[in-house]
């Protein structure tokens, strides 16, 4: 498998040859839809039915790390907690198939839920609750935490070392994430010592999916350890007094599960600090990726290393004050 190019190969006839190694019987319809990280496709069965299949990035995760999400997505599920596990095909979820790693997931329909309304955000900190309960019963051994050295200082020291940046603001850059990360280290030092628990990892709100029955958690493939605050911060947005009442609403439901520690409210701004090096350097390693070039032609730019000098920036004074929320 050539990792320049790891989906070079993966074309529809293969996609559909994988599942029917399984027993099963596609229709031959076949949707791709929007992922960059691994390639997500819905495709129809002969019965009329759809399932979500999705082929991992070769490289990214071992097996070992593949399987602690898929059983940490069906604990959550027998607890009846809307996440979406894989589904099992001989005993197995993670399948091998023409040197592709793959799963196949039931397809969930839903809609992008309303957070900007206090009783849905309530409603989505009860299973938040709900899922770091489970998370903080059991320990990562395979998967790695989200922590500074993983998404702050190896990250920089990847673009760095890698010559991305332009030389003409080289200087500037490393300048403003080396201050960043010191203000990262200094909030880590305020809130103490956190309790790190399995988290979603990546709960922003393009991984819900509402329907009337409430919301579902799809897409646990970012998931790591971390504070529990991580899945709390991508939902909220606006200005300071927008925040502050977000995130009591997520805490009202939040707390009836689990009790939250005030302390990680020192990390919001430090934890998005370290999401945006770690983005950064993320497209950069991607970069031999067709598919990356064609969605992101402007990074690498001077126009967008100015934007994350400002970004950075901004960061570096906010995490110097009292949180905001």
């Amino acid at each position: 498998m050539n990792r320049d190019t790891p989906y070079a190969g993966l074309t529809p006839d293969r996609i559909l040859d994988a599942i029917d190694s399984l027993g099963l019987r596609c229709d031959g319809r076949l949707l791709q839809l929007n992922s960059f990280e691994n390639r997500v496709y819905q495709v129809g069965f002969e019965d009329g039915s759809q399932r979500i299949a999705k082929f991992y990035r070769p490289g990214r995760w071992n097996d070992a790390a593949i399987f602690e999400e898929h059983a940490f997505t069906l604990e959550l599920a027998e607890r009846e907690v809307p996440a979406v596990p894989p589904l099992a095909f001989g005993g197995q979820t993670l399948h091998h198939h023409g040197g592709h790693r793959f799963a196949l997931f039931a397809r969930q329909g839903g809609r992008t839920p309303e957070i900007e309304q206090d009783e849905i955000l309530e409603w989505l900190g009860r299973f938040l609750g709900r899922i770091h309960a489970v998370g903080a019963s059991a320990t990562y051994q395979a998967r790695p935490a989200l922590d500074m050295q993983s998404f702050g200082t190896e990250p920089r020291e990847f673009l760095v070392a890698g010559d991305w940046l332009p030389e003409e603001l080289r200087l500037a850059w490393t300048s403003v994430a080396d201050q960043a990360l010191d203000g990262v280290r200094s909030a880590y030092e305020r809130a103490g010592n956190v309790q790190m628990l399995r988290l979603h990892g990546d709960c922003h709100p393009g991984n819900l999916l509402w329907t009337d029955d409430g919301p579902h958690f799809v897409d646990f493939d970012d998931s790591r350890s971390g504070p529990a605050i991580q899945d709390l911060w991508m939902l909220l947005s606006g200005g300071e007094d927008d925040m502050r009442r977000q995130l009591s609403a997520l805490l009202r439901g939040y707390e009836m599960f689990r009790e939250f520690d005030d302390r990680e409210k020192h990390l919001v701004e430090a934890l998005r600090t370290l999401r945006l090096i770690h983005y950064s350097a993320w497209i950069a390693r991607r970069w031999h990726d067709p598919a990356f070039p064609a969605a992101f032609p402007w990074f690498g730019t001077p126009r967008y290393w100015q934007d994350r000098i400002l970004e950075l920036r901004e960061q570096v004074a906010l995490m110097q004050e009292p949180p905001r929320i």
